[in-house]
């Protein structure tokens, strides 16, 4: 959407809502009623869609829903600044696990609700109004995907909030009845083959629905369901009911339509597309390439269209905040002014002008040792580019932006670090001389960071990081087009990336594995993902030019045998910190296989220790939020039955 949807009927159903996540919603008097008439109208179409693009905001680059959705699996745990959000979704402290008060998915749960009653408005009335099938297909989709997100974090849900089942509400009502899985999936494929018939094949606006975007929540939302059919560990589900298909279908016809829906994708593009390397997908200059299907938009050139503040601190519930979570606190590393004797000062100055690996540092989350030993392997750190343009393993220094009057500081060794020259690497295991020196007793880094004899550059082995000292995520650094920022607490401008074109290949291989058949493989599929990735023309890490073309080798290196692990494996590698990774292993119930235990330092530079998590099989369904059981009508027996079993 860049700058060509404005935010102008924020929420024209907010109030409509009956589920709308605070707790007073009732006594509150609403500004923005939906009225009938109002959907009836282009004008009113237009000003609802531009709402439910909106609301993405309210979700994804949410920092706390970006926690729900990561920490606790394989990809991260809490880091050193962690508050008890974050500790309670490591489910690695006996004794706080999420619960109806604390449980972070509450904020799909308020964000999706409000959307699904806007989409429901614009449907029921634009459909009498005569208004075109194509608008009316983008609130189809949107009320589709917010329920497929919601079905797979909570199990069964509401699709009647009051005026009807799929209908939309004016009148704030404290009356609930959660459908059955089955039932919600109905709804969900139901809207979402109309919009695919209805939706054309370019959006309307830039950044707008299409045919394919309904087309890949359409083949996820199939696989998923195959995969509840199955149900391969016993994961209980809420409200109980068979695990029957729908029409009479069973696993296999979902995971085949998964497959066919994912193909014709694949074979008819569009305006989409796989981007020539995984750098090109994610460096901050080409944001909103035809791989990315959906995004929560932002934008440096107006905080009224970002929705956030674009030179200063704090701009309200909808920054994309996601990746200070992620980011460790590199300013603190010093070194010297002095050469020969040891006086402090600081290597980086954090500000946006820095470049997209200098995002601002909150540290509430942590990348464990064990994501460098399973799913970024150091031996394939030279030919498979996702690991290079994953993560942030080269600082160089960046004091000339302070101000600072200094040519050159002093780091380890007492060497020269001019700005921009390497001050901190992090050497992955195999890299590792096993003499690194952390005493920091001459070099004070004053964060524990080591040395080697003859090397400027602070280093740190990735097999001894901690929940203090951990690489960034370069994929979603905050970077700026502009020179003239200053305010490292500015929250990122760019937008968050919600959907892939690439995950056609993932859901058409996952359910090809799963027994559907077609025109391409499993292993065929994923190497398309694979030979791209071994494609470079620029390194992250070195900061320049990498012509290298690795593809065959990434291909040959594919075992004949994929299976749902290496699906999984590879996903890992390719979406890494992006939000979704809880999802794919509740999908695949592979929850407690691939994050049961991690490893992590205590202190930077010791000896990783494994840690266990408690992840129990009721934990796959996450609590219905207390704002939501305090809002219904009636006592304690009956909100105790609308909760999930487990958290009563």
């Amino acid at each position: 959407m860049k700058a060509k949807i404005k935010n102008s009927i924020v929420g024209t159903a907010l109030a409509a809502l009956l589920f709308a996540g605070c707790s007073d919603i009732l006594d509150e008097t609403p500004r923005n009623i939906y009225e009938p008439g109002f959907f009836k109208t282009e004008q009113g179409v237009i000003g609802g869609l531009t709402g439910l693009y909106e609301s993405l905001r309210r979700v994804y680059g949410q920092p706390y829903y970006y926690n729900a959705c990561e920490t606790g699996t394989d990809e991260y745990t809490y880091g050193s600044q962690a508050d008890q959000n974050f500790k309670s979704a490591d489910l690695s402290i006996q004794g706080s696990i999420p619960d109806a008060d604390n449980s972070r998915f509450d904020v799909i749960w308020n964000s999706a609700y409000s959307a699904i009653n806007s989409a429901s408005a614009i449907i029921d009335n634009a459909t009498n109004a005569g208004m075109s099938a194509a608008l009316i297909a983008e609130a189809q989709f949107f009320r589709a995907f917010y329920y497929f997100q919601l079905v797979q974090a909570f199990g069964g849900v509401p699709l009647d909030l009051g005026g009807g089942e799929l209908m939309a509400n004016t009148t704030p009502t404290r009356v609930s009845t959660r459908n059955t899985v089955p039932e919600v999936y109905k709804a969900i494929f139901t809207d979402l083959t109309t919009a695919i018939d209805n939706l054309p094949e370019a959006p309307r606006l830039t950044g707008g629905v299409t045919k394919n975007t309904a087309r890949l929540v359409l083949a996820k939302a199939y696989l998923t369901f195959g995969w509840w059919l199955e149900n391969p560990n016993g994961i209980p589900t809420y409200p109980e009911c068979d695990r029957t298909g729908l029409d009479g279908h069973d696993k296999a016809w979902y995971f085949q339509e998964a497959y066919n829906v994912s193909l014709t994708a694949i074979n008819t593009p569009g305006v989409y597309g796989l981007q020539p390397t995984f750098y090109d997908v994610h460096l901050w200059s080409n944001d909103r390439n035809k791989e990315i299907m959906l995004y929560a938009d932002h934008t440096e050139e107006s905080a009224v269209y970002s929705e956030s503040n674009v030179i200063g601190w704090d701009g309200g519930e909808a920054q994309n905040q996601a990746v200070w979570m992620v980011t460790w606190y590199f300013q603190n590393v010093q070194s010297s002014v002095t050469p020969g004797s040891w006086a402090g000062f600081n290597t980086f100055h954090r500000t946006v002008r820095a470049g997209q690996k200098f995002s601002r540092m909150w540290s509430r989350m942590a990348v464990p040792v064990s994501v460098f030993e399973t799913i970024f392997k150091p031996e394939d750190k030279t030919t498979d580019s996702r690991f290079d343009a994953t993560f942030v393993t080269t600082y160089p220094a960046t004091y000339q932006y302070s101000g600072a009057p200094f040519t050159e500081l002093y780091n380890a060794n007492y060497l020269p670090v001019k700005p921009g020259e390497t001050a901190i690497t992090f050497m992955t295991t195999d890299e590792d001389p096993g003499n690194i020196d952390y005493s920091n007793g001459t070099y004070k880094s004053n964060m524990g960071l080591g040395f080697l004899p003859d090397r400027a550059d602070y280093v740190v082995s990735l097999g001894k990081i901690s929940r203090t000292v951990f690489p960034g995520l370069w994929k979603l650094g905050i970077a700026r087009a502009g020179t003239d920022y200053n305010d490292d607490k500015v929250a990122s401008t760019r937008p968050f990336n919600i959907l892939k074109f690439s995950e056609f290949y993932f859901i058409a291989a996952e359910a090809a594995v799963k027994g559907a058949t077609g025109s391409m493989s499993a292993r065929q599929l994923i190497n398309v993902i694979r030979e791209r990735a071994g494609k470079w023309t620029y390194s992250v890490i070195d900061e320049a030019a990498k012509v290298q073309d690795k593809s065959a080798e990434m291909a040959a290196a594919t075992p004949a045998d994929i299976t749902i692990n290496y699906i999984l494996d590879e996903r890992g590698r390719e979406y890494f910190g992006d939000g979704f990774r809880w999802f794919d292993l509740a999908r695949t119930q592979k929850w407690e296989e691939y994050a049961g235990t991690y490893k992590i330092s205590t202190v930077v530079g010791q000896e990783p220790e494994v840690v266990p998590r408690f992840i129990e099989k009721y934990m796959y369904l996450r609590p219905i939020p207390t704002s939501q059981l305090n809002a219904l009508e009636g006592d304690e027996a009956y909100k105790d039955a609308y909760q999930n079993p487990g958290y009563n």
